[in-house]
């Protein structure tokens, strides 16, 4: 087993990535345009930086290749998320949790004491 990132955050592209494979396999277009409609449009991935990425997160035992097909003369390679990938994708949010609960916590108290 692969072992999550323990101490150290995740860039928000490789989140968005395993966040878009979290409910189901999808290919590199797919992907893509799932991972604008996560972030509201604020990151649009390039075709060569998500396979970079892709490659590095199968090299990291995060996501694995399902599948491929052609569909109308274009070939699709389909992704899809790992056991490791889903607990580092839980622990990656189980931190941005907790530091959003500090930020509220401190808000809070300058609140009270603005």
């Amino acid at each position: 087993m692969v072992l999550a990132m323990a101490t150290t955050s995740m860039q928000e592209p490789t989140r968005l990535l395993l966040t878009a494979l979290a409910d189901e396999p999808r290919h590199g277009y797919a992907l893509i345009t799932e991972v604008a409609a996560i972030s509201a449009g604020r990151v649009r991935l390039r075709t060569g930086t998500l396979y970079a990425a892709l490659a590095r997160l199968q090299q990291q035992g995060w996501v694995r290749v399902t599948g491929e097909e052609v569909v109308d003369g274009r070939h699709r390679r389909y992704y899809t998320l790992t056991e490791d990938g889903a607990a580092a994708l839980s622990e990656e949010t189980a931190r941005l949790r907790a530091t959003v609960r500090e930020a509220d916590r401190r808000l809070r108290l300058r609140e009270v004491t603005a």
